[in-house]
């Protein structure tokens, strides 16, 4: 039996075109609750770019996993290394590379002017965070880096923080986290919490970090927008986040 549902953000719950949680989502959470099925966010995002949304969760996998929190208690906070935070702003410096950085509370960015940076705000729609030199970003613990560059720089990158890995969901862009980091790590914290397994849990999503979050979940449900390479890890391939696929699935597997 179901007891426990974990979502990506983008792409998931927020329509790409919208920006908006769709009517058939937000019943569906409420059938969900009705029947005593807790709800959680599951994301790459931090707490400070979770916009507020129609519907109601119980607890939150942040920063792919790296900080859980349910209310005001933390059940998980995972860094990346200091010396691989600073080694990584070296390297943007050294080859002038968009960053940003996430950490507990706050966001920066090392420049307002990158065009691949500024298409992320939009698509995402989100405020860009607050501007801070790259030097400045040293020494501050960090559970999240979002690093623009394309695919082809991973390898030496990896190479470099061997600590860290790269869940890419962008050809442009990919989040760099601590190596122990995952949604499904952070969705582990969250079951513990609660007493429950993770057979007892659905997850949905449609991005490339969303990939072990799929394997763990009792149920892992691809959104129909998905990469083949996502759908290939799931349970259940629904339609896409504009044609109501949480609601469909949920009612197609007969869970509310």
């Amino acid at each position: 039996m179901i007891k426990a549902a974990f979502f990506d953000i983008d792409g998931t719950l927020l329509s790409f075109t919208t920006h908006q949680v769709s009517p058939g989502t937000i019943r569906a959470f409420q059938a969900l609750h009705q029947r005593g099925i807790k709800t959680f966010i599951s994301s790459g995002r931090p707490k400070v770019l979770i916009p507020d949304m129609p519907v109601a969760f119980d607890g939150y996998v942040t920063m792919n996993g790296g900080y859980c929190f349910v209310g005001d208690k933390v059940l998980l906070r995972n860094p990346i290394p200091q010396a691989e935070t600073d080694s990584w702003l070296d390297y943007a410096q050294r080859e002038d590379l968009c960053t940003m950085i996430f950490t507990e509370h706050e966001m920066f960015v090392n420049t307002h002017s990158n065009p691949v940076a500024n298409a992320i705000r939009n698509q995402l729609e989100f405020t860009m965070p607050p501007l801070m030199p790259t030097e400045q970003m040293k020494g501050r613990e960090t559970y999240q880096i979002i690093a623009i560059m394309p695919a082809e720089r991973d390898a030496a990158v990896l190479q470099m923080l061997p600590h860290c890995r790269l869940p890419r969901w962008h050809s442009q862009f990919s989040d760099l986290v601590n190596a122990h980091n995952s949604k499904a790590s952070g969705i582990e914290s969250i079951l513990q919490h609660f007493g429950m397994k993770k057979e007892e849990c659905i997850g949905f999503g449609d991005g490339g970090n969303d990939i072990e979050m799929l394997d763990y979940c009792g149920i892992g449900v691809a959104m129909g927008n998905a990469d083949d390479s996502v759908k290939a890890h799931a349970d259940y391939v629904t339609t896409s986040v504009d044609e109501e696929g949480i609601l469909h699935a949920l009612t197609t597997l007969r869970i509310i």
